[in-house]
């Protein structure tokens, strides 16, 4: 037992130290990014602020798709049926293309509208104007690449795609300042820069996978039905799970823009270390199915428990000890991340209320890409659902109208450690029931 609990722990850190590392690079270039436009201004930040909801929205889509291709690619290959994970691989790749397509057009053609509707005053439209077309496309280019990686991750490959979220972070890092403020471009030169950065990605991760032959087309009609069918029993619920936290963004914007430009601005900073501090679970989130997937398919759900028990294990602690190190460099951090007064004070009760409610988020996360990883997706919507309309958006509102920006801050740690509670619970109840038909 000791030693299978010691292989799975290094296999875990095999497949998970690359996508660490890619997504600090990415986190990092994305705090950069808001330190540079920070330097423009607080109406630059609050358009950066309202686009949230939207990129959580295409970020639905993305991860959505992007779970159902690791789960159902490495539980294919669990079950050594390798040249039928191919035929799922590009059917993954054809489907994310055409469902980012839709969307990124749909959302450029009602640019002006999204904006009002989020809240957005008439001073920021032009700001809006300018930064909208070249993100979407930077977020079009983000999805792809996405699938990418997923591809990758459910062969149990994480170094290439962790090495080329590093590469295209430093990439758009050293293109920010250039566009920025040398090309005179504002804040549509950060989009430009991460244009470029995610398109030397693309070409990068999608040369390797067709090298190395890992997508194959369905030879017959009715196989593509097949594997489009046992695509989307997966990604439905996924993507549903997923689109829950933009539809909580939408509402979360519009609240908090209530308070204020200068709120929404430190909201959007907020959430942008938020994503940096909770790296190492995001990094958890896209190791893990691949490994629980393969032991899936191998029916070892003993594994499976022991491995999830070890990542909420390591998380709890880390977190933990992320949330004291914010919690006492709260002040310099917010400076560096902006100089307005205004915007600082606000960041700094973020910072002292929200970080270490990023434990119970984590365990909260892990349980949903546990369960979408052992074949129960609707259990991992149930848990998101219950996570973001019955914990965190009550529990937000609710302190905003007692206490303010404060309560709202403290609203939604409370809202957090709830979700993670409940999580913890569903995910065993599910998991005891297996383990009882092995």
């Amino acid at each position: 037992m000791g030693n299978k609990v010691k292989s799975l722990s290094h296999q875990l850190f095999d497949m998970t130290w690359p996508m660490l590392i890619g997504l600090l690079a990415m986190m990092s270039y994305q705090l950069v990014d808001s330190a540079f436009i920070g330097q423009l201004g607080a109406k630059p930040l609050a358009v950066v602020g309202f686009t949230i909801a939207i990129h959580q929205l295409i970020i639905g889509v993305q991860v959505g798709l992007g779970i159902a291709a690791t789960t159902i690619i490495s539980t294919a290959i669990g079950a050594n049926k390798t040249e039928h994970a191919k035929e799922l691989a590009a059917l993954v790749i054809g489907t994310g293309f055409f469902l980012i397509l839709i969307l990124t057009l749909t959302l450029g053609i009602n640019q002006q509208f999204i904006a009002q509707l989020l809240g957005a005053n008439t001073s920021l439209l032009p700001i809006f104007a300018a930064y909208w077309t070249p993100w979407l496309i930077s977020s079009a280019l983000g999805a792809m690449l996405y699938f990418g990686y997923s591809i990758y991750r459910a062969q149990g490959k994480t170094f290439l795609p962790g090495m080329v979220m590093v590469l295209t972070s430093i990439i758009n890092v050293l293109l920010d300042p250039l566009f920025i403020f040398t090309f005179k471009w504002g804040i549509a030169g950060a989009a430009w820069a991460t244009v470029v950065a995610f398109s030397i990605g693309c070409i990068i991760i999608y040369h390797n996978i067709l090298k190395n032959k890992m997508l194959a087309w369905p030879k017959y009609l009715a196989e593509a039905k097949a594997g489009i069918n046992k695509l989307f029993s997966f990604m439905t619920p996924s993507m549903l799970s997923q689109f829950a936290p933009p539809v909580t963004a939408l509402i979360t914007t519009t609240l908090v823009s209530s308070f204020g430009e200068q709120v929404i601005a430190a909201w959007g900073l907020g959430y942008r270390l938020e994503l940096f501090s909770i790296m190492i679970v995001l990094a958890m989130t896209m190791s893990l199915p691949a490994m629980i997937g393969k032991l899936k398919g191998s029916g070892d759900f003993v594994q499976i428990d022991q491995l999830v028990k070890m990542a909420i294990s390591f998380i709890i602690v880390w977190q933990l000890v992320i949330a004291i190190i914010l919690w006492l460099s709260a002040r310099p951090i917010a400076t560096v991340l902006t100089t307005d007064a205004g915007i600082i004070t606000i960041l700094q009760d973020y910072f002292y209320f929200l970080p270490i409610s990023y434990m119970p988020l984590g365990v909260c996360m892990i349980m949903v890409s546990s369960c979408n990883a052992i074949g129960v997706p609707a259990q991992a919507l149930y848990i998101s659902l219950v996570r973001l309309f019955v914990c965190y958006l009550p529990l937000l509102w609710i302190g905003s109208q007692l206490a303010g920006i404060t309560g709202l801050f403290i609203g939604a740690s409370l809202g957090n450690f709830a979700a993670g509670i409940i999580s913890w619970f569903i995910y065993r109840k599910n998991m005891q029931k297996r383990l009882a038909g092995n």
